[in-house]
């Protein structure tokens, strides 16, 4: 049976099929390939294993940042919100008891959590990436399938590296056409809001396709993967092209050499199949 390019991704990451259909479905579990940690939504977590007594499963795929409650000014001065700096502080304490890989402030790696994954070339075409932020759908436009989870669920990764998800539908956004001078893709994002409605996603993966959204730079496809969730959608993303690939050469965590060409030979590989049905086609001219 002919797949779309988001059952590609999730189909290469069960663990353990869900039994059941349709409403009666029970969750498939997924391996997780990248994990994304900031200082709002993991305390709990990181508590919850200490208190099982459990290790972080997979270090070498977790990585923290600090994003949320972080000064732009005076960054090497302690921080003056209370709540802010206790946070900050907290995630400090809990990477270095757990052993993840933190970027902290004055780091030259630190940054927006949906940025830094792209720009170490950490986010990689066919993965599954998750972050405790909704806005983690951003890295869905390197073709990887990329949700924002609850705190529960932070904890439930960092134990297992899986998570446990209900099979979702799938709907195509396709934009066709040239954008004229002073129209970017936030304005493509606000008009597909606006035909599908704020709900109009929920239950959905939605994949942006067409000449608009080939013509657009990376940035530009963050941007409308980013606003999924405006949409009430799951996830967004957008197949990976020369585009993807020109952008994420020669960054920190992006293969090299016949490494970078075999993955290439892969991802090019993550695509629609001409046949395969979405349960919801969108047009936008």
């Amino acid at each position: 049976m002919a797949k779309t390019l988001a059952e590609k991704v999730w189909d290469a990451h069960v663990v353990r099929k869900g039994d059941g259909e349709g409403a009666n479905a029970q969750p498939d579990l997924l391996f997780i390939d990248l994990h994304l940690v900031h200082e709002v939504t993991s305390p709990q977590a990181f508590e919850g294993l200490r208190l099982a007594g459990r290790p972080l499963r997979r270090p070498d795929l977790t990585i923290a940042t600090e994003d949320h409650n972080t000064p732009t000014l005076d960054i090497d001065k302690p921080i003056a919100d209370l709540t802010s700096r206790t946070q900050i502080q907290t995630l400090r304490n809990n990477c270095q008891e757990f052993g993840v890989r933190l970027h902290s402030l004055g780091d030259a790696e630190q940054g927006i959590v949906h940025v830094v994954g792209p720009q170490l070339g950490l986010t990689q075409p066919g993965m599954t990436v998750v972050c405790g932020d909704s806005h983690t759908s951003t890295h869905g436009a390197f073709g990887a399938l990329a949700m924002g989870i609850g705190t529960s669920e932070v904890e439930h990764v960092m134990a297992t590296q899986t998570l446990s998800l209900k099979p979702f539908k799938t709907m195509a956004i396709n934009v066709e056409g040239t954008l004229k001078p002073g129209v970017s893709a936030k304005d493509i994002i606000l008009a597909v809001i606006a035909k599908i409605g704020t709900g109009g996603g929920q239950g959905y993966v939605l994949e942006y396709r067409g000449s608009a959204i080939r013509a657009l730079s990376m940035e530009a496809r963050m941007t409308i993967c980013n606003m999924s969730i405006e949409a009430g959608a799951r996830a967004g993303l957008v197949a990976p092209d020369q585009t993807t690939y020109d952008y994420m050469f020669g960054r920190p965590h992006a293969p090299q050499g016949a490494e970078w060409d075999a993955a290439v030979e892969s991802w090019n590989t993550l695509r629609t199949e001409d046949d395969a049905t979405f349960d919801v086609e969108v047009d936008l001219d």
